[in-house]
């Protein structure tokens, strides 16, 4: 892989910082009463809230829909609004020929014909549209709403809305460029950043580590890249790297963007107040309905045509298409009865063996056993309980039991831990059946998670040599570490003295492994194979501490407190941000961030990863493992970049996605567009 060339446009700028506005500060005013109204939320809510689901709509109540009436009455009598509303007509008309194929364009073979793809709007600084570029277009039935485009809504709230959901989106690809996170290239185009095919698709992507040859050896440890001898300090719970010496004594850090928590709270309090704009709820509660009921539409007019297209499509079907598991534990990678199975096997292949060491004296398997008062022949899946069925759904505390075999911490540690007296063996050897069953399958993969906690740095070198001596690698399994937000427990056993220390112990052996491979070679190697981080916890646990720049930084948060979820997940990122812009300087793979993030809890939970998170549904990057299963144009979205014989998803699905998508991002564009041509004519 090349390093990129110093100020080459890969790499991106510093972290722009914001000057504080009057409006910035009474965003902020906003957002805290937000976060004020949902801890009263939090407070009032009974054992059965979890459970229901509100009645109410932003547009629901009557009186709402009565305000909303008067307005549009009053707006129609205003010269000024017909204006606007003449000028969003015309861009909208212009918008809409550009976007959908005429009935011109249905020439060839009946199920597809080259037309031009949905283009973007007007760039700045530019005169013209972009040339479109033409794919197969399959020939389906499209729904098309005629009239009035702004019906049902004033011109001044649209406006509002398509304004406030635009800034949304541009904060968020600040934060997704800066962090080598993905960003929609279309989605990109629409907001003005982007030209149609003039950047290359690898451009601003994360970088995994392409999988090893046949012929090759993954644990080769050799042609590990030369010791840079950077130096690496923490501060205000962030690694700021320096050059030599004299650059760290002069706290002049090495030219890589740094963040900034005064600009971060600022956006956080913009996407926060977003949350109570009347007109931009309004809107998107109107067009998700619409959206649901035009998909409904699609379905009914189009669902033979989409089934006699996968038909025709030869080998492939659900069975053999390349699938995913991005969201499992390894610690429950195998089902119940493989754990049962292997349970059985040890204790009668070997119970003798010593497992264990308790105040110097050694237990063998069968001793473990005995303690527990249990015979492992006696064992069925029932007794076992790992299963989490129904009764754990919003009660993270009996999910996490479901990890202790028969409820016996011991044979947690013993069968799914990868530090214990055995060096994780038994955990190690059922990951490894695990990864034959998915080898032998061909078309499954999985992206297993294993813990670092933060207690200690030695967590990471202990794991990467554990993955290297039981030889864990699988071409069909990359990796992802979860940290679990259990400061709290650490702090309370006196095993942490600040959060500063806990983020040090995660992130500081990963920078010395970047900045000098030679003298970390099993964690530099094991770190190819790890695609990037997750947060995990009970996100249901209340916190009454508002995350802002005022909040303690990590080095002085020394309380038994655990800090709320937007701390933990800002300085996940922040440090996760520094090491990928580090090593995408040196050539090196890249991690995302991608938390557990909106499975209870606040709001303000969402909000924070919508800033910072690549994603939360735990979706996978194949960029290597991808060119081969879905297709030379797999970058590319729409149809364009789906390729029927390996993903058996049918094109007229795919246009249909596609083009609704560009359609409801051509409303933001629009929108902006019109603001411009009325500032000019004013």
């Amino acid at each position: 892989m090349e390093t990129p060339a110093p100020g080459s446009a890969e790499m991106p700028r510093q972290f722009p910082k914001l000057n504080i506005s009057e409006v910035d500060e009474q965003v902020r005013l906003l957002a805290e009463k937000v976060f004020a109204k949902v801890l009263r939320e939090e407070d009032s809510k009974d054992a059965l809230s979890l459970f229901t689901v509100p009645e109410d709509c932003p547009i629901g109540q009557k009186e709402a829909k009565e305000r909303e009436l008067q307005k549009e009455l009053e707006e129609q009598k205003s010269v000024e609004t017909a204006k606007r509303k003449k000028s969003f007509k015309m861009i909208r008309s212009q918008s809409l020929s550009l976007q959908m194929p005429t009935q011109q364009d249905w020439k060839g073979p009946p199920t597809a014909s080259p037309v031009m793809s949905p283009t973007t709007p007007v760039l700045p600084g530019t005169t013209s549209q972009p040339t479109p570029v033409p794919y197969a277009m399959p020939e389906f039935q499209r729904v098309t709403i005629s009239g009035d485009y702004c019906a049902g809504i004033t011109v001044e709230d649209y406006e509002q809305a398509a304004k406030s959901l635009a800034k949304a989106l541009m904060i968020r690809e600040k934060y997704a460029r800066l962090a080598y996170h993905r960003f929609p290239r279309t989605t990109a185009q629409y907001l003005g950043h982007r030209r149609v095919d003039t950047t290359p698709p690898e451009e601003g992507l994360p970088d995994f580590h392409p999988p090893p040859l046949p012929q090759e050896d993954p644990y080769c440890l050799d042609n590990a890249p030369p010791n840079l001898g950077y130096l690496v300090r923490m501060q205000g719970g962030i690694l700021f790297v320096y050059d030599n010496k004299k650059m760290l004594e002069h706290q002049e850090p090495h030219s890589l963007p740094y963040p900034d928590l005064e600009t971060y709270t600022v956006d956080m309090s913009h996407i926060l107040a977003l949350i109570t704009d009347g007109p931009t709820k309004t809107y998107c509660h109107r067009r998700l309905n619409f959206l649901e009921s035009k998909f409904s539409l699609h379905e009914m007019l189009n669902e033979m045509s989409e089934f006699k297209e996968l038909k025709s499509n030869p080998h492939r079907d659900f069975y053999n298409v390349r699938k995913v598991d991005t969201h499992i534990h390894a610690a429950a990678c195998m089902n119940q009865k493989h754990l049962l199975r292997f349970i059985k096997h040890t204790y009668q292949t070997e119970p003798d063996r010593t497992v264990a060491e308790k105040r110097g004296r050694k237990i063998t398997l069968r001793q473990v056993f005995d303690s527990l008062h249990m015979d492992p022949y006696d064992l069925t899946v029932d007794s076992l309980d790992v299963h989490a069925g129904r009764q754990t759904f919003h009660r993270f505390d009996k999910f996490n039991s479901k990890y202790n075999p028969v409820g016996a911490s011991e044979l947690r540690d013993l069968y799914l831990k990868t530090e214990n007296y055995l060096g994780g063996e038994y955990f190690a050897r059922m990951v490894k059946e695990v990864a034959r069953e998915l080898e032998e399958s061909k078309y499954q993969y999985s992206e297993p998670r294993l813990s670092i906690y933060g207690r200690s740095p030695e967590e990471w070198p202990n794991l990467a040599r554990w993955f290297i001596q039981h030889k864990v690698y699988s071409p069909n399994m990359r990796w992802i570490i979860q940290v679990p937000r259990i400061y709290d427990i650490f702090r309370a056993k006196k095993l942490l003295p600040s959060f500063g220390k806990m983020l040090e112990n995660i992130f500081l052996p990963l920078f010395e492994a970047t900045i000098n491979p030679q003298d970390h070679q099993e964690l530099h190697l094991f770190l190819k194979y790890v695609t990037g981080f997750d947060s995990v916890d009970d996100e249901s646990k209340h916190s009454d501490h508002m995350f802002s720049d005022k909040s303690p930084s990590p080095d002085i948060w020394t309380s038994e407190q655990n800090p709320p979820y937007s701390y933990y997940l800002y300085y996940m990122y922040a440090n996760i941000m520094v090491l990928n812009n580090l090593r995408r300087e040196r050539g090196l793979s890249t991690f995302l961030f991608r938390p557990h993030c909106g499975e209870a809890g606040s709001i303000t939970h969402l909000v924070s990863a919508f800033l910072t998170a690549d994603n939360i549904s735990h979706g996978l990057l194949l960029k290597k493992e991808k060119q081969k299963f879905l297709g030379q144009n797999y970058y590319k979205e729409g149809p364009e970049g789906n390729d029927i014989r390996k993903t058996n998803v049918a094109q007229i699905r795919m246009a249909f996605r596609y083009e609704t998508l560009c359609n409801e991002l051509s409303f933001l564009s629009d929108a902006m567009k019109s603001e411009e041509i009325t500032a000019l004519t004013q």
